[in-house]
């Protein structure tokens, strides 16, 4: 099966209301298997326009990360994010070039 991605693009407007997203995030990321392979960082925006703030989450399967996505305790953590923050998410299954 092939991994899955969300990749999100954020304007955080309040960062104390967003560590408290973070923080009830946690629990469903960790029940989806979920591995942060970005989150904010140095970046430079070569083509187009972005949210200042990148986030790549790997998920074991794309169904997971769809999973992951509408399970209760994300839906949640999302209400307390929707507020204070705006952006792009995009769930994404990945690539394998192994024929």
């Amino acid at each position: 099966m092939l991994k899955g991605y969300w990749v999100a693009h954020v304007d955080v407007k309040d960062q104390a209301v967003f560590e408290e997203y973070k923080r009830a995030a946690m629990k469903p990321f960790a029940r989806y298997g979920a591995k942060f392979l970005v989150r904010a960082g140095q970046f430079d925006l070569r083509e187009g326009e972005l949210h200042p703030r990148t986030v790549v989450i790997e998920f074991p399967t794309f169904a997971d990360a769809l999973a992951c996505y509408d399970d209760p305790d994300h839906l949640a953590a999302k209400a307390i994010r929707d507020p204070i923050a705006e952006g792009d998410l995009v769930i994404v299954e990945g690539f394998d070039d192994r024929g």
